[in-house]
């Protein structure tokens, strides 16, 4: 569950526990511990600092294999079918 304010997830158990969420702001270039910032500049949540520190190095090679996927499907598309024999 994510706190109305603080962006940061808590338990529902007897104890609540704060689990720390980091966010990585493509203004500022910086990581956020809890949302700090306007969500339209934020990247995440992510689990770690280090992982929110890797937000943009991440989100390119996602882009690159789903460009990747894309254009085979494409070719798939234009030559249609094969039957194997």
């Amino acid at each position: 569950m994510i706190g109305p304010d603080d962006g940061r997830r808590t338990t529902t158990d007897d104890e609540e526990e704060q689990v720390p969420e980091y966010w990585f702001n493509v203004e500022t270039k910086q990581v956020e511990e809890g949302r700090q910032s306007d969500w339209s500049v934020l990247m995440g949540p992510y689990p770690t600092r280090e992982e929110a520190e890797r937000a943009l190095e991440t989100a390119r090679a996602r882009t690159e294999q789903w460009d990747e996927e894309e254009r085979r499907w494409e070719e798939w598309g234009e030559q249609g079918p094969r039957n194997p024999e």
